[in-house]
Formats: structure tokens, C-alpha cells, sequence
């Protein structure tokens, strides 16, 4: 919007006098013309990506064993070497969303998918497939920081579009393109021969440089960076010159003291109460989740076969309608439920769903009669719709809204280094797991949502409606010496008047 369209619609200008007005502006939400939606867009298409790639060898990995004549333990690195390079990305990707700023970091990775895409395709060795997937899934980690962190930082404070409702949209879009990846699988398996059934996952993980390449080519016309990063980095004038490209806003300037350039904070503000706290309570709830989702989700292909005596094109097909029909639909629910309701009461019923459900496939174990198989269709079914709107959504929801946009990066690369770590010891430990306790794995699986109810009991967080930018608690934690440095401005201000 120019300003002569702002004078003609009496609209008043926005003021922009420090940085928590920029802030202010992104809660308040775009007036239109702009393109912020567009970079919420591009930002979900890399969480896509991420969901696409660690989904990929799900379906695959007995394959991969087969084509390699690979050991258990050696299968489990294959698939652990994405999560464990997601742990490895995470700090870095964090930290340097943090120093050099969202675009940067977000552009490259979406170099990293295409390269460790490709190179896993055509991967000669096991051993170039473990370095090909593990420098995906540092593409992978470095990726989540800087896709939360634009969705929050382009989205408004409630309502639709808000900033809960964004970061709960990473959800769906994970479950979209797990479904998309096992859609791609069963139109390949219709055609490759099956002389070649590598040619199968080799197919499946190149696809996946062609999503980041679309985001390559549309990045010049309608990414930017963040403008709440670059007004908080000292530059207003380039945050008001953003605002006006992304959410149709022409503010006026009036800089009452030239912006401090903050100095770089690292995990250290992390350590520090309150956010220690809440950290650890956002910690968990990651680590939790993606240890159940990891033997769960991506153990379903094999986990079917074995209980059931699924055939692949029935695994195939039973996975799709799990994703789409109950983990998709779920996490849309979610979505909704992030603009109304509390993120801590959403999770607590998240929880109990998936307790009952994996206590469930604990009991029944290997099914011998309908019944049988009935409860254990429902026992998975109920474990993802409750991942869905529960912990899947709220884990980001949590991550993203506790930390404010200073060390947003990092708290959010923190998060998913645990996360990672849960994910890997799940993805490593499964077949080994699977092939000495068999359906009692499900035990082990048990105490993820039993912990994260317990912790909820204990710390009673919740960031509904939260935005730690405007958090003046958050501002002494991270500029220790913020009063002394307020005291200084308003002193040369005095002196100037």
C-alpha cells in the first residue's frame, strides 16, 4: 500500500519508533497487497520437504537391507543417519538463523535437500547412503528453526493466520507429505521391474530435490527477511521497507534514538529462568514425541507387515489411509483448535488418546482373530489422529511462541537437537527391539505420553495468545545490562532535548 493509498482510505499510518513497534505491526496482521502469506507459503514447503525426506525410507529400508546386504544394526544406521544429522543442523541451522538472519540459512538449505537428494538416489554404497541421508537431515534440521521462525515472524498475534494456528499448519503439512511420499511409492511399485526393486527408494529420494528447486526458482520475487529480525538487528528503515512488500503497510519512521545493535545472545539466555523452566517442559514434550512417532510412524510399514502379514501394496495402502484419514485430518483439527483453545489442554487430551492407543497394541500385540485386527488398525489410528491435534501440532506451537525472536532460532535448533535424538535412538533401537521383544516393544513406546502428562502436571506452561516479544520478563533475560543500556538512551535523549 503506498502512502497516497493510506491517505486516500484514512487509514493512519503505523509509527515506527523502535523495534517492538515493527513487532506490533506483524501482531496486528497485513492490510492487504502484500505477500506475507506467500513467504508462511514457501516457509510450510520446506517443513514439506523435511517431511518428505524422512519419510522416504519408511517404506524402503527392508529394500535397502536387501540391495546391501546390510546387518540389523547396519540397517539401523541407515535410518537413524537423517535424525542424526537433523540433531547436527539443528544447532547449527539455530544459531545461524539467529546471527545472519532467516533468508540466508532458509535458502541454504533448500541447496542442501537438492544436493543430498540426488546423492542418495544414486548412492553405489551403504555407506554413501548414510553420508547422502545424513546431510539431508542436516538440511533438515537446519530447515525447522528457520520455517518456525518465519511463520511466527509473518503471522499475526490471534485469530486466523495467527501465530499458534501457523506453527500448528506445520502438522498437516508434515502428514501431506508423508501421504504424498507413500503415494509416490505405490505409483512407482505399479511400474519399476521387479528385477530392480532399488530402483524404487533410489526414485523416491531424488524426487525430493524437486520440491527445493521450485522454492529455489520463486525465492527472488517473493522471500525477504524477517522484519521483526532486522528491526530487533538494528535496522529499521530495512524492517518498514519490508513490511511494505509483505503485509501492504507503509509506516512512518520516527526514530527517537538510533537503534542499539544487539550482541549476539547463544544458548546462554536458554539456561536462565524463566525460560529454563519452560524449556525443559518444551523439551520434553519434543523428545517424547518423536520417539513414539519414530518407532511408530515410521516403523507402521514394517510393524503392519509383521502383525498383520500385510502384503507391501496392503501396507501401502493401509499407511495412506492412516496418514491421510486420521494423522492429516488431525492435524487440521489442530490447526483450528490453535486459534481458540488452550495449547496446554489440547496436548493433555493429545496424550491421553495415544496412551490408550499404544496400551492398546501393547495388549492385543500380533492379532489372531478380526477383532484382533480391528483393535490394532484402531490402536495405530488412534496413536496418529491423537499426534494429529496433540503433541505433533503442540510441540512446534511451544517450541516457536517460548522463545522470543532474538534467540527464536536457536531455542527452536535446541529443541529439535533433542528431538533428533529421541528420533535416532527410536529409528536405530526399532529392529533390533522389534526382533528380540516383538509386539511388547509397545511398552517401551508407553512411557512417551505417560511422561508427558506427568510434566504437564508439573509445569503448567502454556503460550496461548503468548508472544514473547512483547514479554518484558524475556527482555532481562536477554540483555542483562537492558535497564543500564535504557537508562543511557534516555539520558542522551535528555541531553539532546
Amino acid at each position: 500500500m503506498t502512502s497516497a493509498q493510506t491517505a486516500a482510505s484514512g487509514t493512519p499510518r503505523p509509527v515506527i519508533r523502535h523495534a517492538d513497534d515493527v513487532s506490533a505491526i506483524v501482531n496486528a496482521g497485513p492490510q492487504g497487497g502484500g505477500h506475507a502469506n506467500i513467504i508462511v507459503a514457501l516457509a510450510l514447503g520446506g517443513v514439506f520437504l523435511d517431511a518428505y525426506d524422512l519419510t522416504t525410507l519408511s517404506y524402503g529400508i527392508g529394500d535397502v537391507q536387501k540391495h546391501f546386504g546390510l546387518t540389523t544394526s547396519a540397517t539401523g544406521m541407515v535410518a537413524a543417519a537423517m535424525s542424526a544429522g537433523t540433531i547436527v543442523g539443528s544447532i547449527a541451522g539455530g544459531w545461524l538463523t539467529d546471527r545472519i538472519g532467516r533468508y540466508a540459512v532458509f535458502m541454504a538449505d533448500m541447496i542442501c535437500f537438492v544436493i543430498a537428494a540426488l546423492v542418495a538416489g544414486m548412492a553405489p554404497t551403504a555407506t554413501i547412503l548414510i553420508l547422502a541421508r545424513f546431510a539431508m537431515g542436516f538440511g533438515v534440521g537446519m530447515d525447522l528453526p528457520v520455517a518456525m521462525a518465519f511463520l511466527s515472524e509473518f503471522s499475526k498475534l490471534s485469530g486466523k493466520g495467527s501465530k499458534a494456528s501457523r506453527a500448528a499448519a506445520w502438522c498437516p503439512t508434515w502428514y501431506a507429505a508423508s501421504s504424498l511420499c507413500f503415494f509416490l511409492v505405490f505409483a512407482l511399485d505399479a511400474v519399476v521391474p521387479t528385477a530392480h526393486p532399488d530402483w524404487l527408494w533410489r526414485a523416491s529420494l531424488a524426487f525430493g530435490a524437486l520440491p527445493a528447486l521450485l522454492i529455489i526458482l520463486v525465492r527472488n520475487r517473493y522471500m525477504s527477511e524477517s522484519p521483526i529480525w532486522i528491526a530487533r538487528n538494528g535496522d529499521l528503515e530495512k524492517a518498514a521497507e519490508i513490511l511494505r512488500a509483505s503485509h501492504g503497510i507503509d509506516p512512518v519512521l520516527q526514530i527517537e534514538a538510533p537503534p542499539i545493535r544487539p550482541q549476539p545472545h547463544g544458548i546462554a539466555p536458554l539456561f536462565r529462568q524463566p525460560l529454563l523452566k519452560r524449556g525443559i517442559l518444551v523439551s520434553t514434550i519434543s523428545i517424547v514425541s518423536a520417539y513414539s512417532y519414530a518407532a511408530i510412524a515410521f516403523g507402521a510399514p514394517s510393524l503392519l507387515a509383521g502383525m498383520l502379514h500385510l502384503d507391501r501394496k496392503q501396507v501401502l495402502i493401509t499407511s495412506i489411509i492412516l496418514n491421510l484419514v486420521f494423522a492429516f485430518t488431525g492435524g487440521l483439527i489442530g490447526v483450528r483448535l490453535a486459534r481458540y483453545v488452550s495449547s496446554r489442554k489440547v496436548n493433555i487430551v493429545g496424550y491421553i488418546l495415544q496412551a490408550v492407543s499404544i496400551g492398546t497394541l501393547a495388549i492385543v500385540g500380533t492379532p489372531h482373530s478380526t477383532a484382533g485386527v480391528i483393535a490394532v488398525l484402531g490402536g495405530f489410528a488412534g496413536y496418529l489422529f491423537g499426534q494429529g491435534f496433540g503433541p505433533g501440532c503442540q510441540q512446534m506451537i511451544y517450541a516457536t511462541l517460548t522463545y522470543p525472536t532474538e534467540i527464536r532460532g536457536v531455542g527452536i535448533g535446541m529443541n529439535r537437537l533433542i528431538s533428533g535424538l529421541g528420533a535416532t535412538m527410536a529409528m536405530w533401537a526399532l529392529p533390533s527391539l522389534y526382533a528380540n521383544f516383538g509386539t511388547n516393544l509397545f511398552w517401551f513406546i508407553l512411557s512417551a505420553p505417560l511422561i508427558g502428562l506427568t510434566l504437564h502436571q508439573v509445569i503448567r506452561w502454556d503460550v496461548f495468545n503468548y508472544d514473547p516479544d512483547g514479554d518484558d520478563t524475556l527482555k532481562g533475560v536477554l540483555r542483562p545490562a537492558a535497564r543500564q543500556d535504557t537508562s543511557l538512551q534516555h539520558s542522551a535523549l535528555f541531553n539532546q532535548g
